[in-house]
């Protein structure tokens, strides 16, 4: 069994553009003519780093579990219906009102955000102290290893867990939470020092340390204990690194529509392919240690796929296990459209090759016309 640590959270986008549900209808003409708000209404989405992970690990095939807080309103529901219509279970600690991160979009598409954010788990503790002795392996990172007090009680879980499970852990810096560098790089070496798996972004390692090269940061990562770190890096694809091997694997081709998500669908595609693998769990530790440039490619490979496949759809909607099967093109399904008034619903439909698009030749990463959204 997997287990998530980390916060789920609406996310708020004022001036979104109309999208279309997982039936092809237009969402925003369907609310006005049923008396609801205007298409330019603002949009919410289930959201949040853990969360995203989460949902993308169950649609491939595994057994995840959530240890987050949300709140018992509108937007809690929202999440507690979505995690479920994903097949994730979810032990929610409770708050009195659920995190969210607005984005306003102007003219041309350029967000500023803001945050209304809590983040404190002890609700959900003992819970989770259960949850996590019948656990192989752990992830977390975000939000959740950032903000007080819930990062100290994540580390203290994971810290009990290590020796009956394997752990992961992205640290998806948020400096607009978390702006003191000091203290983050601090507590992000406390994560990464009990990790086995630790995926990070060229964005997240350059804000940590400035003065140094993506590939001195990930080496001095590296010497803190985790048997790999892998460094994503847009379209450039990722540097993977062990002890014994550096590789660089370049992103699949793909017409992007959004990068939301896209780092957690990457981290999703990489446990999945370790848990296939038989890769994940204490057993499993020492292998770690030892894998083979060619199980190092195909992994970071079958991670870059996952991460392509959502960047080819509009938000955080990661793909199943059946969409990876299919070698080429990359599908493209219908995309659900999560509101207030549409409450989500998911449906794995099946994909044919023939009704799959040729992609357009962008690299799958982050545009840089398209703003870093919260997550």
């Amino acid at each position: 069994m997997l287990t998530i640590i980390g916060e789920a959270l609406v996310d708020i986008i004022h001036g979104a553009r109309a999208d279309t549900d997982d039936l092809g209808a237009n969402t925003a003409a369907l609310a006005a003519d049923a008396g609801r708000p205007a298409p330019d209404a603002p949009a919410a989405f289930p959201g949040g780093s853990p969360l995203n992970v989460a949902v993308g690990c169950s649609r491939l095939g595994m057994d995840a579990r959530l240890v987050t807080a949300y709140g018992n309103d509108e937007y809690g529901r929202m999440i507690g219906g979505y995690l479920a219509a994903n097949a994730v279970a979810a032990v929610n600690g409770g708050m009195k009102t659920t995190s969210t991160a607005a984005a306003h979009l102007d003219e041309n598409g350029a967000a500023t955000y803001d945050f209304d954010i809590s983040w404190d788990i002890a609700g959900a503790l003992a819970d989770a102290e259960i949850l996590l002795a019948d656990t192989h392996h752990t992830h977390t990172g975000s939000i959740a290893t950032a903000l007080s007090p819930g990062s100290e009680a994540v580390l203290e879980l994971l810290t009990a867990a290590r020796p009956h499970s394997t752990i992961s852990f992205d640290p998806n810096c948020r400096p607009a939470i978390s702006p003191d560098v000091n203290a983050s790089r601090q507590r992000a070496e406390a994560f990464v020092a009990l990790s086995d798996v630790v995926k990070a972004s060229d964005e997240d390692l350059l804000w940590l340390y400035p003065q140094r090269t993506l590939d001195e940061s990930a080496a001095a990562w590296l010497g803190l204990g985790p048997a790999l770190v892998i460094v994503t890096r847009g379209p450039e694809g990722p540097i993977v690194l062990t002890r014994s091997a550096r590789l660089e694997v370049p992103a699949p081709v793909v017409d992007v529509v959004d990068t939301v998500g896209a780092g957690d669908s990457f981290m999703s595609g990489l446990l999945s392919g370790l848990d296939a693998a038989n890769l994940l769990g204490p057993d499993a530790r020492d292998q770690l240690h030892s894998l083979s440039e060619e199980t190092l490619h195909n992994l970071a490979a079958y991670a870059n796929r996952t991460a392509a496949i959502t960047c080819s759809r509009a938000g955080s909607n990661p793909p199943w296990q059946a969409e990876l099967a299919i070698t080429a093109p990359l599908p493209v399904p219908p995309t659900p459209a999560w509101s207030l008034q549409n409450p989500p619903r998911v449906v794995p439909g099946s994909v044919s090759p023939e009704s799959v698009s040729p992609p357009a030749p962008a690299r799958a990463g982050r545009a840089a016309s398209t703003p870093r959204p919260p997550r």
